[in-house]
């Protein structure tokens, strides 16, 4: 039998599918080359604005045709679906649709009530069932409503197929109930998952010939796991994986980790990324915003200030860090005096990236009651941020090259097929010209210049 994934969304997403996956390959499900052909599509949501539901949602409208069509169902036939209908011609061969995510968590009555097209609706405290979902589609049998309310339970192995880096997940959920944020809501409080567990899976993942892995959660630098009777924070969590990746010797060489909040970044966690080869240096350390006045009324109970201190230590640290951020322009309230202490804070930091987008209300959370600020007004205040970013960009990144550096070779470039494409410590992509034998594995290049966000290089 064959599946079809869709992903949307954060890396945790991406972690949940891949565990999902792991589940079919095991019991001989093969990946399908397009939903029309597969005997289950599973669609992964994402709540974290509005557009990405609206995405799904036209989505989960062409699904229904598809469903239509690959169950015979009113000589339903389109151009969009020819494959689909060449796949059927010798008969029905129906198709089931499985939503999950945080989208599912967020809108699961009402998938459950308006969808009759989705045979499971799978929230974020239900993907332990998937073995059941696919039991039951092997045998033919009925879809069958899943229990939502046991406690979250993480997955033995999040291993995306083949990858050489791969993610791995320590916690869920989180406590910090940002104004903007759906995630506490869909997610549900912070878990900490068992570090032996988590030993575990980087093992298995280093049999499998992973090289990287990045430790992901929703608030990693929270993490409080048990090892034994023993509670273990982030940044003891760090060495013992250090440790542990040492006397076995292992094939992973770099760990990261993401997203981290700035009020949990602790010295003892600099420390850690300061004295351990294996942690890379690179931090993607979310500021959200440059001004206190707008910190406050996003509950990031952090001031500019604070986190500028924080940014200092880290540098004085790890002078060769590359720090990388989200900044969200438009929040209520923000004046211009707020956009100005943003583009100062960006100018006092450097990062060499940024996710940057403009606030969205988001149904559910407090700041979606507020006065909004015009669309058109939140777009030209992040144009500002982009058009900064984009030099502080170039210029960080230009200060790499001439240096000969560390890189995993990912894969084959797919703008030139003699060229390699892999990426540096700091998380940077480079290309180069090398024999794809070298794939998966680290390789030394020489960083001869920059075309775009991206290094040309020579292997040395």
């Amino acid at each position: 039998m064959t599946y079809f994934f869709e992903t949307y969304g954060c890396e945790m997403n991406i972690a949940e599918s891949a565990a999902v996956e792991q589940l079919l390959i095991a019991r001989g499900w093969k990946k399908a080359a397009s939903a029309q052909v597969a005997d289950m599509a599973i669609i992964n949501t994402c709540s974290i604005r509005e557009t990405a539901e609206n995405r799904i949602m036209g989505r989960l409208g062409w699904y229904s045709g598809l469903k239509a069509v690959r169950e015979c169902k009113n000589g339903a036939k389109t151009k969009l679906l020819e494959e689909a209908v060449e796949y059927v011609k010798d008969g029905a061969k129906p198709l089931t649709l499985v939503v999950m995510g945080c989208m599912a968590e967020r809108l699961l009555k009402e998938f459950r009530t308006k969808y009759s097209f989705v045979d499971y609706v799978v929230g974020t405290f239900a993907k332990h069932h998937f073995s059941e979902i696919i039991e039951t589609v092997e045998q033919g049998g009925n879809p069958f409503n899943i229990d939502d309310s046991e406690p979250y339970k993480f997955a033995a192995l999040s291993a995306e197929p083949g990858a050489f880096s791969t993610f791995v997940p320590i916690m869920h959920g989180c406590n910090n109930f940002c104004t903007y944020c759906i995630v506490p809501y869909v997610r549900g409080r912070e878990c900490s998952r068992p570090v032996n567990e988590i030993l575990h899976e980087i093992d298995v993942l280093s049999s499998y010939g992973v090289r990287e892995i990045t430790l992901i959660g929703q608030n990693v630098n929270s993490y409080k796991g048990l090892m034994g009777d023993e509670t273990v924070n982030f940044a003891r969590l760090l060495h013992i994986i250090s440790a542990h990746i040492k006397e076995t010797k292992s094939g992973i060489q770099w760990v990261r980790f993401m997203s981290s909040h700035p009020r949990d970044f602790t010295d003892d966690v600099i420390e850690a990324i300061a004295t351990e080869d294996v942690v890379c240096h690179h931090i993607h350390l979310p500021v959200q915003h440059g001004s206190s006045a707008v910190l406050k009324k996003m509950n990031r109970v952090y001031t500019r200030e604070q986190y500028l201190t924080l940014i200092e230590k880290i540098k004085a640290r790890i002078p060769d860090v590359s720090l990388t951020t989200d900044i969200m322009m438009g929040f209520p309230g923000e004046t211009e005096e707020d956009v100005e202490l943003t583009l100062d804070l960006m100018r006092k930091v450097r990062y060499e990236s940024a996710m940057m987008y403009y606030y969205n209300p988001r149904e559910g959370t407090p700041a979606a009651k507020w006065e909004q600020i015009p669309e058109e007004i939140r777009k030209e205040r992040l144009q500002r941020v982009i058009d900064l970013q984009l030099e502080h960009t170039h210029e960080q990144m230009s200060k790499r090259t001439g240096q000969t550096v560390k890189v995993l070779a990912e894969s084959v470039s797919r703008d030139d097929k003699t060229e390699l494409l892999g990426q540096t410590e700091q998380h940077e992509k480079v290309a180069f010209k090398a024999d794809k034998k070298l794939i998966g594995q680290f390789v030394n290049v020489h960083i001869d210049s920059l075309s775009g966000n991206t290094f040309r290089g020579t292997l040395v």
